[in-house]
């Protein structure tokens, strides 16, 4: 039992804080449910684009391998070094529940024809539907990016706010109602102790009054 001074303006400043610590871990709950409902909200977006991912990559891949079998390697290797350029992105930021979380500003990945800088008469349907599909795959490689990040930010606050309210509801919330009680229970005991004194005062008064009287009676 960590010193404390068994006095009433102590046991006043006890139970504030007693309620100031349970408002708190009350209000972190609060955050921790809204929190979590967020959380699953973009963990079933990042489920499905996962989902999607997946599908559009098994897409591309195929269509690669098409491409790769039937077109002429010189050509098809052509078209990707015309195709290579870099993705430029503008990372911002919103909050949801006071969480920092990226927002990606991108321009479009997927591309026209004309727009991938390849010869467009020497190069296949193939190759084209080969590009497509692995620009549609960078677009949502970019959209979960984004998700994931949100996702795995309120996760960790989430885990955060969880280790405040247990350290709240089981470490300071129990020992200061522990000291409370102390310090009450001490309170008690010493007005016990004074009325105890009080009576036995009052008591031996009382004696010295009666003896008095027989006293002055006797003369």
């Amino acid at each position: 039992m960590e010193q404390v001074k068994p006095t009433r303006m102590e046991l006043i400043r006890k139970k504030a804080q007693i309620k100031l610590a349970e408002q708190g871990r009350d209000l972190l709950r609060e955050k921790m449910d809204a929190l979590i409902q967020e959380f699953f909200k973009i963990l079933n977006s990042v489920s499905e684009s996962r989902e999607e991912l997946e599908q559009v990559s098994r897409a591309a891949d195929l269509a690669l391998l098409i491409a790769q079998a039937v077109d002429d390697p010189v050509t098809l290797k052509s078209a990707a070094f015309a195709t290579r350029r870099s993705i430029t992105v503008d990372i911002t930021g919103k909050n949801i529940m006071g969480v920092p979380v990226p927002v990606i500003e991108k321009k479009r990945v997927s591309k026209t024809m004309l727009e991938r800088g390849y010869d467009i008469i020497s190069t296949s349907a193939r190759i084209d539907e080969a590009a497509e599909r692995y620009e549609i795959e960078l677009d949502l490689l970019i959209k979960l990016a984004e998700t994931e990040t949100a996702m795995r930010r309120l996760g960790a606050e989430i885990q955060m706010n969880r280790r405040r309210v247990n350290a709240l509801e089981q470490i300071l919330i129990p020992e200061l109602k522990s000291q409370a009680k102390y310090i009450k229970n001490a309170i008690e005991e010493r007005e016990r102790e004074d009325l105890f004194r009080l009576k036995k005062v009052k008591s031996i008064m009382e004696r010295k009054k009666k003896a008095a009287k027989k006293k002055q009676a006797g003369r």
